[in-house]
């Protein structure tokens, strides 16, 4: 998740941290731990009701927080690879090992939410690290733009609209067997299906929605931004992340647009189930990724003005968010599932809200605390530890900050 550990993000060839990168990575975990919330740990899904409450969470957050946090994931890379570049170091094989001991985390994780994104992010990572050969921004920034138009789901538009009976049929994620397991089965069970069948429908939606390639795209924008120094030279960007929130917000307001009455006027075209499909991901996927954009760029703003002090507590959650990720799920898990209280279908939008908004106070409040005393979060540590493959990391601070 967090690129450096929960140590923060140091600025290029300093170790300052760049605060305004935590900040955000701490109201991306914060924003998914809300829509997590609101699904129930995805147990909504088995009874999906809508309303209000529900329909303005997923509008405002769903996909939002989670491209937000490749954005940084893909920055963070390119802070430890740049400041081992200054030290002289090649870190390409030891961030192969620190990937290959997140995807261990995440695979761990997944065997209680099967929703885990870890895996799926950690993953991706070798990917970046072939790319990150590419000097040329440019060229890094075209690779970027290709992925995020999402290429896969065009080729479904078309061979769709041709016909094709593979284009056409019924999702890989429509069928979801393992659900009635989460909301029926002991956690054996959920253990057992986690480690087999119950992951196929996350990964089939991976690919079925194109997200695989949108995580590559914002992870090499992520690393653009860092090497233009778009994070660390704040002031020197003011214009230019203007202009960028002019066109982000029109196209957010497009987008959404093409989602509802948009698929309409396509749906009354006649052009076939997969044709239809690719056109509704499509335009979730930019509507998505837009307001993203709109999300980064006010925030960013927001941080240069007198509205950072209210911005400041997401600082140390954003230092925490592998520990809060895990975290949010070992607790709520048991709250929502069979096996636990069983609570996803008696607490109704509002109460699953509220404690959701309680938990994202409790959470910013213990990571300052927690920080005041120790250097890193507990899975951040060990994360750290097991890339170094020393125990000699430390931990404590010998004086409270």
């Amino acid at each position: 998740m967090s690129g450096t550990d929960g140590q923060g993000a140091a600025a290029p060839g300093g170790n300052a941290r760049l605060e305004v990168v935590d900040m955000l990575r701490g109201f991306a975990v914060a924003g998914l731990f809300l829509v997590h919330m609101i699904a129930s740990y995805e147990l909504y899904w088995n009874r999906p009701t809508g309303g209000a409450i529900v329909d303005t969470v997923n509008l405002l957050l769903l996909g939002k927080s989670f491209s937000l946090l490749a954005l940084c994931f893909g920055f963070s890379f390119f802070i430890l690879m740049d400041n081992a570049e200054r030290r002289g170091v090649d870190f390409t094989a030891r961030f192969a090992w620190r990937l290959t001991v997140l995807f261990a985390i995440g695979t761990l994780h997944s065997l209680v939410f099967r929703g885990d994104i870890i895996q799926l992010l950690s993953a991706m990572g070798f990917i970046l690290l072939l790319l990150n050969r590419i000097k040329d921004n440019r060229l890094l920034l075209w690779i970027a733009l290709f992925c995020l138009i999402g290429p896969t789901l065009w080729i479904q538009m078309a061979a769709g609209a041709g016909g094709y009976e593979w284009a056409n049929r019924a999702p890989g994620y429509g069928h979801d067997p393992a659900m009635q397991v989460y909301v029926h089965g002991s956690l054996i069970d959920v253990l057992s299906v986690n480690l087999s069948y119950g992951q196929a429908p996350k990964w089939a939606f991976l690919w079925e929605s194109g997200r695989l390639f949108v995580i590559l795209g914002l992870y090499l924008v992520g690393l653009v931004l860092g090497r233009i120094g778009f994070f660390s030279r704040l002031g020197d960007f003011v214009r230019a992340r203007w202009i960028a929130l002019a066109v982000a917000m029109p196209l957010a307001l497009l987008t959404w647009w093409a989602k509802g009455t948009g698929f309409n006027l396509f749906w009354a075209l006649g052009l076939g189930s997969g044709a239809n499909r690719a056109f509704a991901t499509i335009s979730n996927m930019w509507f998505e990724l837009s307001a993203m954009a709109v999300w980064a760029l006010v925030l960013m703003a927001l941080w240069q003005g007198p509205a950072q002090r209210l911005l400041r507590p997401f600082v140390p959650a954003g230092r925490l968010t592998l520990t809060f990720y895990i975290g949010q799920s070992l607790v709520f898990i048991p709250v929502f599932y069979g096996f636990g209280l069983g609570l996803w279908d008696d607490w109704n939008p509002a109460t699953r809200l509220t404690v959701a908004l309680l938990g994202v106070g409790v959470q910013m409040a213990f990571a300052a605390w927690w920080l005041r005393r120790f250097q890193y979060g507990p899975i951040e540590w060990l994360w750290r530890a097991a890339t170094y493959m020393t125990w000699n990391v430390p931990f404590r601070r010998r004086t409270p900050a």
